[in-house]
């Protein structure tokens, strides 16, 4: 028997010990096995074979199929660590595939949570109909034996005799995660997120076992928020990162185009990528169908397929080149909510400017920047879920502590309550004013200037800007469709504001001061 028929011989053994096996400690011991199985034919990762042995899913076309790793969903599992991250072009199997090793993982060890969050209620239940699919189809003396199911809805499926769950929900459920011990975390489409995506994930990072494995996966949605930043920072956190292009899959491609036809551009990466003439000719397709969505939904690499969804309203050059140069800051008060770079020096007078919110555990944050009036140097920064006579409290203390300086809340919205608070509850007196009336006031008119004048700061004198998150909250601040501006699904803009606040009113008390 050659070396080719003993592995397929071998792999056949395997399956077969899969898909006959009906009791807890049978299911057990092939969970231990499936990890450390050498590879079998072709490369195949035992949990892989496994996969591809027991479990269906749906095909193109709307019928059941065996579950059969193409060359994304093989690539992710030899190279998957315990946590991961994964870049990925739309529909490449991405979601099925995790879907189906946490699954089989659930019914090999028992006492398993699996715990599944998607970006929408919709694609919550999509993934759950493919994971019921998964039980559905299993072989009827498993389903019978220690895989009979006991509690089963809309959300979560439960092994009783293995004491295994597998749960999926909407990212909107701020309760995701609460109270439990998660052995396997997916999280979908991160970078879709809806509310404040990095404290949800927050919050399901606490939830994890100490040994969960863990898998964030997105297509891209601009610089900034919560999965870019995940995708930037991975090498200090451990995450490994998968980046998967569109040409990985093998469907991609259309009718060949003209050789002759070819730019340059499209020479160049078929070269370097090693593509035909017919994937060139589906590129073309997504690119006409897509148009400026095309790098982002069909990603071709790890850095324009963020730059491409959305024209970032600040010079992304130069506030790139600051981030990599901003430093820590000096001090963290208010668990981390309150950074200071710059404590005050006496004889120096300061501009403290809050952007108020309402205040709630959800949605936008509460921002203040502190700048040095004669320079305009940020030199301590807030964000946090405080409004009202917390908030004014907060500021007017801050004032106080940056030498009496003026405190600029803009009045808009929640702002009007906070400046009345500041004034009567906390007796603070050197409250900016325009035009005789405490507060700043932003309108469709002076929006546009303020940003602008901000937009000039970072160019002309990156120095002055200290915070890193100010940096982050700027990359994903971005021109509409419908023309206005403003933060990515998933991103905030509270600290930005504040610092045009705080950079407009201080030039307009600069400019009084002088023509006094």
């Amino acid at each position: 028997m050659g070396a080719r028929d003993a592995a397929r011989e071998i792999e056949a053994r395997w399956i077969q010990r899969v898909t006959t096996t009906r009791t807890r400690r049978g299911l057990q011991k092939l969970g231990e096995e499936m990890e450390t199985q050498p590879g079998f034919l072709g490369g195949n990762t035992a949990i892989a074979a496994m996969a591809e042995g027991l479990l269906v899913v749906r095909s193109r076309d709307g019928s059941p199929a065996k579950l059969r790793a193409n060359a994304v969903q093989l690539e992710f599992e030899r190279k998957r660590g315990q946590r991961n991250i994964v870049l990925k072009a739309r529909q490449l199997g991405m979601t099925t595939w995790v879907a189906a090793r946490f699954f089989l993982k659930t019914i090999t060890h028992p006492g398993t949570l699996t715990l599944e969050v998607a970006h929408t209620q919709e694609a919550a239940e999509e993934i759950f109909r493919i994971v019921h699919r998964f039980v559905d189809w299993l072989p009827e003396p498993m389903r019978r034996g220690a895989l009979k199911t006991g509690q089963s809805n809309v959300r979560q499926i439960v092994f009783p005799k293995l004491d295994s769950e597998y749960r999926v929900v909407s990212a909107a459920d701020r309760n995701a995660g609460r109270g439990m011990t998660v052995q396997n975390l997916h999280c979908s489409e991160l970078a879709r997120w809806p509310g404040d995506a990095a404290e949800t994930l927050a919050g399901l990072r606490a939830a994890l076992a100490p040994d969960a494995e863990m898998v964030l996966e997105s297509t891209p949605l601009g610089v900034g928020g919560c999965f870019h930043e995940e995708w930037l920072k991975a090498d200090e956190t451990g995450m490994v990162r998968h980046f998967f292009p569109w040409w990985m899959e093998e469907l991609y491609r259309a009718e060949a185009v003209d050789a002759a036809s070819l730019s340059e551009e499209e020479r160049a990466l078929m070269t370097k990528q090693s593509l035909g003439l017919e994937q060139i000719g589906y590129r073309r397709q997504i690119g006409k169908g897509f148009r400026g969505l095309a790098r982002q939904e069909y990603a071709e690499d790890e850095d324009s397929c963020f730059l491409a969804s959305g024209e970032c309203v600040f010079e992304l050059a130069s506030v790139e080149a600051r981030m990599k140069t901003a430093q820590e800051p000096v001090e963290r008060r208010n668990t981390g909510e309150l950074e200071i770079w710059l404590p005050p020096v006496r004889g120096r007078e300061y501009v403290v400017a809050v952007d108020p919110a309402g205040g709630g555990s959800e949605g936008d944050y509460s921002a203040a920047q502190v700048l040095e009036m004669e320079t305009g140097l940020q030199c301590a920064e807030f964000a946090g879920h405080v409004g009202g006579l917390e908030l004014a409290d907060f500021v007017c203390g801050l004032a106080r502590e940056y030498n009496g300086g003026w405190l600029v809340v803009e009045r808009n919205n929640h702002g009007s309550g906070v400046l009345a608070l500041a004034e009567t509850a906390c007796k603070y007196t050197r409250v900016y004013r325009q035009a005789g009336q405490a507060g700043w006031l932003t309108t469709s008119v002076s929006r546009p200037a303020m940003l602008g004048q901000l937009n000039a700061a970072l160019v002309e004198r990156p120095e002055l800007f200290q915070s890193r998150r100010l940096l982050g909250e700027c990359r994903s601040f971005v021109r509409m469709a419908n023309g206005s501006s403003g933060a990515l699904a998933g991103a905030h803009d509270d600290r930005v504001m504040a610092m045009a606040i705080g950079l407009a009113a201080r030039a307009e008390l600069v400019g009084k001061r002088q023509r006094s």
